[in-house]
């Protein structure tokens, strides 16, 4: 198991390793709201170091739970251009989650919502997590930009993820993912996948 690190707090990375991960459209959250959390983080990062020590575990939750409440607050209620609410764009991005399913990966469960994606997906080696998440952006975001005859950013740079360390985890990650369309009040969501 390595800690890694993309400008954000540390994140576990083990070979092998199931994770849940969320990618979100570049425009998917306002700009404030972006820099409060990156203060947040900021700070806390800043007040252990000025204390001489590492951040603590309990304040790594902490920041973790108020990054995950007020992204997923914001994402549901479908901020941004929502372009994964056309269907061509959306069946885009769930075939290519699909494409190496079993040869680089193997996929337990994927939504995509109207401005972000959730997946659970095992790596593997040698591929890694952030490998496999730059050929679905780059892959994606290249054909999603022709096909709305559009130019820019696409997806976010940083997407959110998490090691899943047990069953008690993954099966309410599971549910997490596959109630998500639901649960933002989107009826007859067609684009929701479960191996279960």
């Amino acid at each position: 198991m390595t800690i890694r690190t993309r400008g954000r707090l540390p994140h576990w990375e083990a070979a092998g390793a199931i994770y849940f991960v969320t990618f979100r459209l570049a425009d998917s959250l306002p700009q404030e709201v972006l820099e409060q959390i990156m203060f947040t983080r900021r700070d806390t990062i800043a007040r252990a170091a000025q204390m001489g020590r590492e951040v603590l575990a309990s304040e790594q939750v902490r920041l973790k739970e108020l990054h995950t409440r007020r992204m997923e607050r914001f994402l549901d209620a479908g901020a941004g251009k929502c372009y994964l609410c056309n269907p061509a764009v959306a069946g885009f991005v769930a075939n290519a989650l699909r494409s190496f399913d079993g040869k680089r990966y193997r996929l337990f469960a994927w939504c995509i919502m109207p401005n972000h994606v959730h997946v659970i997906f095992q790596a593997f080696p040698p591929d890694k997590l952030n490998q496999v998440l730059h050929t679905w952006k780059s892959f994606t975001a290249k054909e999603a930009n022709k096909l709305l005859n559009r130019s820019g950013e696409f997806w976010q740079r940083e997407y959110f993820d998490h090691l899943i360390r047990n069953a008690a985890e993954f099966n309410r990650v599971m549910q997490y993912v596959i109630n998500n369309p639901k649960r933002a009040g989107l009826k007859s969501w067609p684009w929701v996948w479960s191996a279960q």
